[in-house]
């Protein structure tokens, strides 16, 4: 007898769509099958039966020029778990000299007894800890420590990195067993073209896509990549919204190495002539900036073909007031967007582009879990953790800011209607989503040890 039981649902498995029962004892899926009995059963008909989404890649409580994104740790995972999603994977960001396993703790600290899911750390290596080699000596101690992933960067003053030093941190980072999640653009060459546009008067939000161009992330992703191999490092390209830079990637997978992209739901739906050229356009600016409509079919067609595996949300909330400044070149970059992805997706991927259902799925919860070193996350697979959602493909829904348990106070998709929403959520077997309301507790979720696949 098991302690739980979901009856008459569509699974959505690695295998493919199954209509089955499935079962949960304690925190673990125990089975999947037919004619299952269990103490308390969960009727998912009609519905889809897919694993919590993981997202990894967010900003929760993030500190910023002394600035504090909107969504601190308990709101943004209540309103990750809203959307269906049961992990996400943060950041830890070293200050300078401070040696990376005291930042490591003291951001746990700060995420424990607020999480109301299940959580892991990226590691921020900052330009101070890449300039000398000695600094990077603590790094197997946080791959040890169950942060397998390590941030870089190739823009910002304080954190951009030149090629020596991405290359000297890649090897560390290799050496440790662990892998490198990189922020790619051409820092030093966009400094200067956004000086340039102030300089002249160009002070609109358009102008921060215009001196972003496209094809110098493209250069810096390639760059990156060659880096990586010399390195022999595993890499991942966070948000990624140009064709130039996807097929970067495409490139560099094509000679066998160690590189995946990810894209975002901005990338996906948004564009820059619609949304930084408005009069709101500097609530969208964010980096990489949004592109183009042909920019945007060139990601839905890698979704298609595989090239793209895992959409995260780089879930970077402000709010208005934080957002309005009187030049694009002081407005903090980032959107809200946590509780949205998995419904979005879902609909202007599988409804609308016919995306598999497979596919979504393992980009919004098995790639990204299987990527990031989460062994037990992101599949309907006994032995893995019963995080489970219970998805309504029927609820038609708009997307409204004042419905969403998100904080900026607006979302980027206001106004956007969606067929498609998660309904229940399980985390580790227990309910913390109830027909679309939170009934969780902040604080029961856990961080995750991570390690990377050898």
């Amino acid at each position: 007898m098991y302690d739980l039981v979901i009856r008459h649902g569509q699974l959505i498995t690695p295998a493919g769509p199954v209509f089955a029962d499935l079962a949960v004892d304690q925190d673990r899926i125990a089975a999947i099958g037919a004619y299952l009995n269990a103490d308390r059963t969960l009727d998912a008909s009609g519905c889809y039966v897919i694993p919590g989404g993981v997202d990894c890649h967010v900003h929760l409580q993030m500190q910023l020029g002394g600035r504090t994104t909107a969504d601190s740790f308990e709101t943004g995972t209540v309103a990750a778990a809203c959307g269906g999603t049961t992990t996400v994977i943060d950041f830890t960001d070293p200050q300078p000299e401070q040696p990376l396993m005291e930042a490591l703790r003291a951001r746990k600290s700060e995420a424990g007894g607020r999480v109301a899911i299940d959580y892991g750390l990226h590691m921020t290596i900052p330009t101070w800890h890449a300039s000398a080699e000695h600094r990077l000596h603590d790094i197997p101690d946080a791959v040890a420590a169950g942060c397998a992933t390590f941030k870089l960067y190739q823009a910002y003053d304080r954190m951009q990195l030149d090629d020596v030093a991405l290359l000297r941190t890649m090897r560390a980072v290799a050496y440790a067993g662990g892998g490198v999640v990189l922020h790619s653009e051409t820092g030093p060459l966009l400094d200067q073209l956004r000086a340039d546009a102030v300089a002249a008067g160009h002070l609109e939000p358009i102008w921060h896509e215009r001196t972003r161009p496209a094809r110098l992330e493209a250069s810096a992703v390639q760059r990156a990549a060659e880096i990586a191999a010399l390195a022999g490092c595993p890499l991942h390209i966070f948000h990624v919204g140009a064709a130039e830079s996807l097929a970067q990637v495409a490139a560099a997978n094509q000679r066998g190495l160690d590189i995946t992209p990810e894209t975002c739901p901005h990338y996906l739906l948004l564009t820059a002539t619609e949304h930084l050229a408005a009069s709101d356009g500097h609530l969208y600016i964010c980096a990489p900036p949004l592109r183009s409509p042909a920019d945007q079919d060139a990601l839905w067609r890698a979704m298609h073909d595989g090239s793209i595996e895992i959409i995260s949300t780089d879930h970077c909330p402000w709010t208005r007031s934080e957002k309005q400044r009187a030049s694009f070149a002081e407005v903090p970059g980032g959107l809200p967007g946590v509780e949205a992805r998995l419904s979005l997706v879902h609909h202007f991927g599988v409804n609308e582009r016919d995306l598999p259902l497979t596919a979504w799925v393992s980009a919004c919860c098995t790639a990204p879990a299987r990527r990031m070193g989460l062994s037990r996350k992101g599949a309907l697979l006994p032995g893995y953790d019963a995080d489970i959602v219970i998805f309504d493909p029927t609820r038609d829904k708009t997307v409204r800011a004042n419905d969403l348990n998100e904080t900026a106070g607006w979302t980027p998709y206001q106004g956007v209607n969606v067929v498609g929403w998660p309904r229940n959520v399980l985390l580790r077997g227990d309910e913390v989503v109830l027909d679309e309301q939170f009934v969780g507790i902040p604080g029961q979720g856990r961080y995750l040890h991570r390690k990377l696949d050898s």
